[in-house]
């Protein structure tokens, strides 16, 4: 294992940790201890009805082992084709700090290829999940903004990079297991 990958992993342990370290309250003993989707546990108070838990459910299993392959654009830059994006998403899980979502993805960026555990938040309209960064420093790529929708195996929103931003959109193609377990490499 690189030296370069070592360090990101390392920080990206330290910058998801401390959400971890939250111990959930026990005020509501009906609903804390219990989780949403996967098995972890739900800050007490944390009102989550039937209809969030199916939908956490639903998003768990339509985004983990899944691949993002679309197309974005540069705005100022709306001739020749569109550039090509991709990224594979090897699991998504909710964790009991609000909206957020730990999503391992691996993006693959200009030259860089990584795969990285992101702590992103997820804000729902309705039924439809919105992936939501804000000013995210990723580690070995930027400080990127973004609102991602997600509908009907389609996914379609608006980035910023520093001063430059656009559109992208795609398809949500689920992979088999062996490219799954290939893509977490």
């Amino acid at each position: 294992m690189s030296t370069f990958r070592i360090i990101m992993i390392v920080l990206c342990a330290a910058w998801v940790s401390p959400v971890y370290a939250a111990k959930p309250q026990t005020d509501t003993p009906d609903r804390a201890g219990q989780d949403v989707a996967a098995g972890q546990n739900v800050t007490a108070g944390q009102d989550v009805t039937a209809g969030q838990e199916q939908r956490y459910k639903q998003f768990v299993e339509q985004m983990s082992g899944v691949k993002l392959v679309g197309r974005f654009t540069v705005l100022g830059k709306e001739e020749g084709p569109l550039p090509k994006e991709e990224y594979t998403i090897k699991s998504v899980t909710k964790i009991p700090k609000g909206d957020y979502w730990l999503i391992t993805a691996r993006i693959k960026y200009g030259r860089q290829d990584l795969t990285l555990p992101l702590l992103l938040q997820v804000k729902w309209a309705a039924d439809t999940p919105v992936i939501t960064l804000s000013e995210l420093a990723i580690p070995g790529l930027g400080t990127f903004s973004s609102r991602v929708v997600i509908y009907n195996k389609k996914y379609a929103g608006t980035w910023t990079h520093g001063k430059v931003g656009g559109h992208l959109f795609g398809t949500i193609e689920k992979l088999d297991t062996d490219t799954a377990d290939q893509a977490s490499r």
